[in-house]
């Protein structure tokens, strides 16, 4: 549409500029063309209406006008004292194709454009001898000198314009790429966190299961087939994704890049199943979590899982409750155990599991409290916002 708009543009251009230039040769400030009224205006017409199609093809269009032009004004079929009017398509032409060239490129082009009426002008006035003293009824000046210089200004400033576009577009290509670049970096940061999570959790549950299947073999096989159970389970979970995260990497024509949704509060149930142990009981609450934006439910389930991590590895709790609640903008995700509480190991270290979670809700404009309870255990709780969706009108 914009590629029609502007051919339509330049075709109106093309028309105009047409006219004016047969008009002032034939009726110029200066001296009137003699020659045929038909040739008049077949010059006029080669000279403009190749200006129709110059965003398509501006070097070749360039050339064609600037030759017409050159030829035009060395034969004398232009308007003495208004020659100028015949080398505006010329500008025209050089504007466009100074946006589509290099540096070199273009340098040769204004030189060429200067050059052809440089020689053709000068010319023209020695060969006929026309001078404002023999012309004194003259509209304008008849002076080679002032008629070269408004062509020299009127090209020097399309093609200082045309650079100048060039120079600016280039610069909106290299925000876009270095606005991409960042997304792209961005996106890498976001994996790297959420592998992060997805070893962090599941190896430390398996190490704590492995280590509790190995103290109790002999003695109580049921706990031990169930330990490895959930190391079973946890690490295909693992490996699910971590396969996900990875395909994301992939390139997009990768017909093996095939994805599977992330984790939200739906997959809740299934995480409290495979962490849930003799030793550990686990209640899960959730509520008005089903309409949760995609990445806001991933974030909910990443603080859970975190939360429960710690618990295993450190709380030696009995008991844990979970409790999700979302409504008015804002989903509540708190994580309360029985267990000994914050170590003084842990506190001094500050854990990068907390500072993740701490890092998902703040990405969000939300809030996030860790501490030891008064009665006893440890408490994660996390207030995150979010746009409720809009239900079509």
């Amino acid at each position: 549409m914009t590629r029609v708009r502007g051919t339509l543009i330049d075709g109106g251009v093309a028309a105009l500029m047409t006219y004016l230039i047969a008009s002032a040769t034939l009726d110029p400030p200066g001296p009137a063309y003699t020659g045929p009224t038909a040739v008049a205006w077949l010059v006029a017409a080669v000279v403009a209406v190749p200006l129709v199609v110059r965003r398509r093809w501006p070097l070749p269009v360039f050339a064609v006008v600037a030759a017409a032009a050159a030829i035009a004004t060395a034969t004398g079929v232009v308007g003495f004292g208004a020659i100028f009017l015949t080398w505006i398509p010329v500008a025209l032409a050089l504007y466009s194709a100074a946006t589509a060239t290099g540096r070199i490129a273009g340098m040769l082009l204004l030189a060429g454009a200067l050059a052809a009426p440089g020689v053709t002008i000068p010319w023209l006035y020695l060969r006929t001898g026309v001078s404002s003293a023999d012309a004194p009824e003259s509209e304008a000046p008849l002076w080679w000198q002032v008629e070269l210089g408004l062509v020299v200004v009127l090209l020097a400033t399309a093609w200082a314009g045309g650079r100048l576009i060039r120079w600016r577009r280039a610069l909106r290509a290299e925000s876009a790429r270095r606005l991409a670049r960042d997304a792209v970096a961005d996106e890498r940061l976001r994996i790297a966190r959420e592998l992060h999570d997805i070893v962090g959790h599941s190896l430390s549950l398996i190490a704590v299961k492995a280590t509790v299947a190995n103290h109790i073999a002999v003695e109580r096989p049921a706990e031990t087939q169930a330990a490895l159970l959930t190391i079973e389970k946890t690490s295909r979970s693992a490996l699910t994704e971590i396969r996900r995260l990875l395909d994301v990497l992939r390139d997009d024509d990768d017909p093996a890049a095939e994805l599977t949704p992330s984790p939200g509060p739906a997959d809740l149930p299934d995480l409290v199943e495979r962490l849930s142990s003799t030793g550990l009981r686990i209640d899960l609450e959730v509520s008005g979590a089903e309409e949760l934006p995609t990445a806001v439910g991933l974030t909910v389930y990443r603080i859970v899982q975190e939360s429960l991590t710690n618990v295993i590895k450190h709380a030696a709790a009995s008991r844990c409750a979970v409790t999700v609640r979302a409504g008015a903008g804002t989903v509540h995700v708190e994580v309360t155990d029985d267990g000994r509480g914050r170590q003084p190991s842990r506190k001094r270290r500050g854990g990068q599991g907390l500072i993740g979670m701490r890092e998902r809700v703040t990405m969000y404009g939300g809030s996030l409290a860790t501490d030891t309870r008064p009665e006893g255990g440890f408490q994660v709780t996390a207030a995150i916002p979010y746009a409720a969706a809009e239900e079509p009108a």
